[in-house]
């Protein structure tokens, strides 16, 4: 009944109407993340722009019977698109393709899914896959190349540790690769050895991976194309169904992206990032490079600078201040000398280019703050924007420094239920104290920018937004959650996710607010994620996706 009272008053006031909308959402409620008008009823869009945000009364004043699409929201959560603002999205696409060992909790589930691959591929293969973590088995050690070769004697198999900074191999890519107990550690890399013999034991950690010799199993440039566009499908999907409107994605391919634009398939907005290079020649080709897709687009821009400076918590590579309490031989691996570190981010910033540095460890975050804050001083100040991204484990006296340099703080919540599991076994009580830190860096002035770091953790949002609430396991455990004094209310996440996630990448001025003038990306939810019970966040499901004024995902009602 009351739907047909909304349209019949809405006819009433077809001829009022400023600009008839092409969508109109009604009966809502609205978290539109503006300060200005924290709640709305209704929202109408034009295009791909927002022409209104705010009561049911007035929105009709937009619908034009023989135009305008109308969803009756029923009391439903809207909340602006999500921003992911730090996902490796082909690499997630990909990944979906090859062996998925996320939810292997045991070696023999590991031997299972390798030995079918074996079953569908000839001899001599390479076999992929990623996603394994050594926490997750009974006896939490790293496992060896032996339990590769029992199933797979006859293909080399490469499988990636969840985080990406280690990778597990069989005794046949060893022996392609010409690694043995005679080869050295390349400078920030492990090849890890058997105590006693001294053998490697399929454990390549950070730069080690790149000793692996993949060049005959490269796929030729028409496979490739066609598994990077069914990876590309994938993803897209995956976001589609998880409400994520906008990516800030590592590394490159922005023509596979501008194809799909083209072609009409890229359901999302895209930042494309780009590795810090050494040199000035490369500097200069991707000067070029952000010329051709510029800030002002909001489809496919030019990003920020990637560089690496440690490795991360989970293989035991993150650069800390001191040793590692379960490792004491080792406090972690710089990917790089702090001299070239700064050298690199002065000769980006002078540019103008936004630099964001990978820094998991305490020491790792200290260097890249002392670069930035030495390129303020060498090079003036602007507003840089300049990023770390994780930023997971901080030192106390560097907390506030992140809201002084203006540096953003590029986090994802999930890393801290996922790494929780280990991380006092690694670093201590004390030192995590400073770890996944979101309360201590806004209550610094910092700007926060939450994302998933895909296929690493799970695309979805619910469980970032999850994470950040209860900073308990995803099974829900009891008590109030890993330092709980760093938890955020559900729109303090929800904020990071889309306005936080838009000041990182420039476009706060158009996306991450539900707005009049504003990108009309919004997601519909199921529940209301304010109010409903913590251990139903990562139950509720995303109803309706829309980018740019376009439903482009509609769950199936049951």
């Amino acid at each position: 009944m009351r739907s047909c009272v909304f349209f019949v008053l809405a006819l009433a006031c077809v001829a009022r109407a400023q600009r008839p909308a092409d969508l109109v959402i009604h009966n809502g409620k609205i978290v539109t993340i503006d300060d200005q008008q924290p709640r709305a009823e209704a929202v109408a869009i034009a295009g791909e722009t927002i022409l209104f945000a705010g009561s049911n009364a007035d929105v009709l004043a937009y619908i034009d019977a023989a135009r305008t699409k109308v969803i009756d929201a029923r009391g439903r959560l809207v909340t602006p698109g999500f921003n992911d603002a730090h996902i490796h999205f082909l690499q997630g696409g990909r990944a979906m393709l090859e062996v998925d060992l996320n939810n292997a909790n045991t070696l023999a589930e590991v031997q299972e899914k390798v030995k079918a691959r074996a079953a569908e591929l000839p001899a001599g293969t390479l076999i992929r896959g990623r996603g394994w973590d050594h926490e997750r088995f009974a006896d939490k050690a790293w496992p060896t190349k032996e339990v590769l070769d029992a199933v797979a004697p006859n293909h080399p198999v490469a499988l990636s540790r969840v985080d990406g900074h280690s990778i597990w191999v069989n005794s046949l890519l060893l022996r392609k690769a010409g690694i043995t107990r005679r080869t050295r550690d390349p400078s920030g890399g492990t090849i890890v050895r058997d105590p006693e013999t001294g053998e490697p034991t399929g454990i390549l950690k950070e730069a080690a991976q790149g000793l692996l010799d993949l060049d005959e199993y490269e796929p030729t440039d028409a496979e490739q194309r066609e598994m990077d566009e069914q990876g590309l499908d994938k993803a897209l999907a995956e976001a589609r169904r998880t409400g994520v409107t906008s990516i800030q994605h590592l590394n490159g391919d922005f023509e596979l992206f501008e194809r799909f634009r083209d072609e009409g398939r890229l359901t999302l907005r895209v930042t494309v990032n780009m590795e810090l290079p050494s040199g000035k020649r490369r500097l200069a080709e991707l000067d070029k490079l952000r010329g051709r897709y510029p800030s002002e687009g909001n489809w496919i821009r030019f990003g920020y600078l990637k560089g690496f400076i440690d490795g991360t918590l989970g293989s035991g590579t993150a650069l800390m201040f001191e040793p590692f309490a379960d490792n004491p031989e080792t406090s972690g691996l710089s990917q790089m000398a702090y001299n070239e570190l700064e050298r690199r981010v002065l000769a980006a910033d002078r540019m103008g280019f936004q630099i964001g540095v990978h820094a998991i460890g305490a020491k790792g975050n200290h260097w890249v703050l002392n670069a930035y804050e030495k390129a303020r001083q060498v090079n003036g100040r602007r507003d840089s924007r300049h990023r770390i991204e994780h930023a997971q484990i901080l030192a106390d006296a560097d907390i506030g420094r992140f809201g002084q340099l203006g540096v953003i703080a590029s986090m994802q919540p999930t890393h801290c239920i996922t790494d929780k599991r280990f991380a006092e076994k690694r670093i201590g009580r004390d030192r995590c104290r400073g770890a996944y830190a979101w309360r201590r860096l806004l209550d610094a002035d910092a700007h926060i920018a939450f994302g998933t770091d895909w296929p690493v953790e799970p695309v979805d949002p619910l469980e970032g937004l999850y994470a950040a609430v209860t900073r308990k396991d995803r099974a829900g455990e009891p008590g109030e959650g890993w330092f709980p004094d760093q938890r955020l209310t559900m729109e303090e996440a929800i904020r990071l996710y889309t306005l936080g996630a838009a000041y990182a990448e420039f476009t706060e001025n158009r996306k991450g607010m539900i707005r009049p003038g504003y990108l009309a990306d919004l997601v519909i939810f199921d529940r209301d994620l304010l109010t409903v019970p913590p251990e139903q966040i990562m139950q509720a499901q995303v109803d309706t996706t829309i980018v740019a004024g376009r439903i482009v995902y509609q769950r199936r009602s049951r």
